[in-house]
């Protein structure tokens, strides 16, 4: 018995037929390593969902969909030592993992069925204060879908557990984003050219588009829930069965003669399922009760979780 929990249940994609229309560009992503490559399909999940929290025409949604699966299409041109880094990058080089925003422009504009996408590449990384990057754009000039992209992009960069960094739970991954909408407190004299006057009071983030994500994930938490509690309840149902085997083992322990032992034993077999007998089955049946604790923790700690994200506040 497996417990199958996907934080990225691509329901939404499929609700709007996106499978044809995503093809090409999805053949695209190959080009990628796998970690991008997962990254861009969790981004464009999360894009779409938001999108919907946000009450988007549908058109707008397909769109802006697309744009974030292609939005880090440029990483296949920087270098791997850089991309896959463990350490903190130099100054050089986030100069250069910097430029996959337009690198990735390039390959958009250069290629027909694309370039309607460019969006995604070129503004996913911009900030409505003017901090952000390739153009240090501030809130009028960036797209909406580029600010939906960029609150998706930041979460599952932070929240995805890669091969080169420690893992950052949800909640505190979402006080990361809040903070982000909150305008600086402080402009280092090197930004002070890109911080408009008119911007002064702005953070990184949208925060309406902030607020939509804290919805979906607070859905997407909602529903591990419920499929933690499916398994709960098959794990229930198998302990109730091997209880029923570890009865009939005891009446077979002290039964007297031998035709009562083979009675209980026949017992026994009655409840035993494929690769189960009455050698293995207390292991199997004290695996499954300390899967059952473990997931009514998890259960406990996720409505926990749930309680904070509530809490939690964006100005």
């Amino acid at each position: 018995m497996k417990e199958v929990f996907d934080f990225y249940d691509p329901t939404s994609l499929k609700a709007y037929n996106l499978d044809k229309t995503m093809q090409y560009q999805l053949n695209i992503l190959g080009s990628l390593d796998v970690f991008t490559r997962k990254h861009s399909e969790n981004v464009a999940n999360l894009t779409c969902r938001i999108c919907e929290k946000l009450h988007c025409q549908k058109g707008f949604i397909e769109y802006c969909t697309i744009c974030a699966y292609l939005h880090d299409i440029g990483k296949q041109f920087i270098p791997q030592e850089i991309l896959q880094k463990p350490d903190k990058l130099t100054d050089e080089e986030f100069e250069i993992m910097k430029t996959h925003t337009t690198i990735g422009y390039k390959i958009c504009m250069d290629d027909p069925k694309l370039r309607p996408y460019a969006a995604g590449p070129i503004y996913h990384h911009e900030a409505l204060n003017g901090t952000g990057y390739p153009k240090g754009l501030t809130k009028k000039d960036i797209p909406y879908e580029g600010q939906i992209i960029r609150v998706a992009d930041e979460y599952d960069a932070i929240v995805s557990k890669r091969q080169y960094k420690t893992h950052i739970g949800i909640t505190d991954t979402l006080k990361i984003l809040i903070e982000n909408t909150k305008p600086l407190q402080e402009v280092k004299p090197s930004e002070a050219l890109n911080v408009l006057s008119e911007n002064s009071k702005l953070g990184k983030d949208n925060p309406i588009i902030v607020k939509a994500l804290m919805s979906v994930v607070i859905e997407d938490i909602e529903y591990e829930i419920s499929c933690t509690l499916d398994y709960v309840n098959s794990l229930k149902e198998e302990i109730k069965r091997l209880k029923e085997v570890e009865k009939y083992n005891k009446k077979m322990d002290s039964a007297k003669s031998e035709k009562k032992k083979q009675y209980y034993l026949e017992g026994m077999k009655i409840f035993l399922t494929t690769n189960e007998t009455p050698e293995n089955y207390k292991g199997i049946l004290e695996q499954y009760r300390t899967a059952f604790a473990n997931r009514k923790k998890r259960i406990d700690s996720l409505y926990d979780e749930i309680k904070v994200i509530k809490k939690l506040k964006v100005f």
